[in-house]
């Protein structure tokens, strides 16, 4: 029982840092089952059936907050369902320790970029001009492979690259890449099914994850809305340099005192990017301020109150 509870709770951090910043419920939820022993398959199984739910309430949130664009959702959503199946039909038989490296490496990228894009001051509106297709499409499948292969990833793949178009606004990059991610997760949990049989889900596990997403997704689709998009993408940086500078450093075999550092490291260029982050997003809010008041005392009710004095 006592385990379950704190499964429970882990599910509900993990929804409530997934539905915040778009990624890291499954890489949270599935590196718990492991260190527990679970199967990779196993635990790549469980926790997209415990996502089928969450997923669903977390895009029934954001929807209420008005944080999805379905143009964006309508798009990925499909082709991240295809790779995720064949990710998951072929998790047995497919190795993706050596793509880790790369992928981690494309990762750390985008996250260093987010890092600096988002020290600087954001454009009020998205940049002109909608994504294509032909960028979505091949986007989904590549995240939903690695989502199913991996025990997450989709928020990872494709929420930094979302952002970094700079075409749709962080609070909507996060609630698209979390609606599209229940047709993901469905179609990963049939592929499972058919790979594994019903034995490969670990049902006690599901629910507690579950219950604890239930949980989170409400909160987690109004905090988003909330959350300066100044200081949401700075931490999505950090989050994503963080993660993905682990899986390099182990494909390097550095060991003794070089983790430790290279952590530090990033740790202080994290801090160092959320608090220029802070001081853009307070100076953009006072010449805001500012701009409007000059732009209410040339307005006519404004004349009117200045020919009164």
């Amino acid at each position: 029982m006592r385990k379950l509870l704190v499964l429970a709770l882990v599910g509900l951090a993990a929804q409530l840092v997934d539905g915040a910043l778009g990624m890291a419920y499954g890489l949270t939820s599935s590196t718990l089952l492991l260190l527990a022993g679970v199967a990779p398959a196993a635990a790549s199984a469980s926790v997209h059936l415990s996502e089928i739910g969450t997923t669903l309430a977390s895009g029934a949130a954001h929807w209420r907050f008005g944080n999805i664009d379905w143009r964006v959702v309508s798009r990925i959503a499909l082709p991240g369902a295809v790779g995720a199946f064949a990710g998951a039909t072929f998790l047995s038989s497919l190795s993706t320790e050596a793509a880790a490296p790369w992928m981690a490496a494309i990762l750390f990228t985008l996250g260093s970029y987010l890092l600096v894009r988002f020290t600087r001051p954001l454009r009020r509106g998205p940049a002109a001009g909608r994504l294509r297709g032909r960028f979505l499409g091949p986007l989904g499948l590549v995240a939903g492979f690695v989502d199913a292969t991996g025990g997450g990833g989709w928020g990872p793949v494709a929420t930094p690259a979302l952002l970094v178009s700079g075409r749709i606004e962080p609070r909507k990059v996060i609630g698209s890449v979390d609606t599209s991610e229940f047709v993901v997760a469905s179609a990963a949990s049939v592929g499972f099914l058919i790979g594994l049989g019903s034995d490969g889900f670990v049902l006690p596990i599901v629910l507690a994850l579950l219950a604890g997403g239930l949980v989170a997704a409400p909160i987690a689709a109004w905090l988003v809305r909330i959350v300066p998009a100044q200081l949401l993408g700075a931490a999505i940086g950090g989050v994503i340099v963080l993660t993905n500078a682990r899986t390099l450093m182990r494909a390097a075999e550095f060991d003794g005192a070089v983790p430790p550092a290279v952590y530090l490291l990033l740790t202080a260029a994290w801090i160092v990017a959320l608090t220029l982050a802070t001081r853009v997003l307070l100076r953009t809010r006072r010449e805001r301020a500012v701009a409007e008041a000059a732009l209410a005392e040339m307005s006519p009710a404004g004349g009117q109150l200045v020919s009164r004095v």
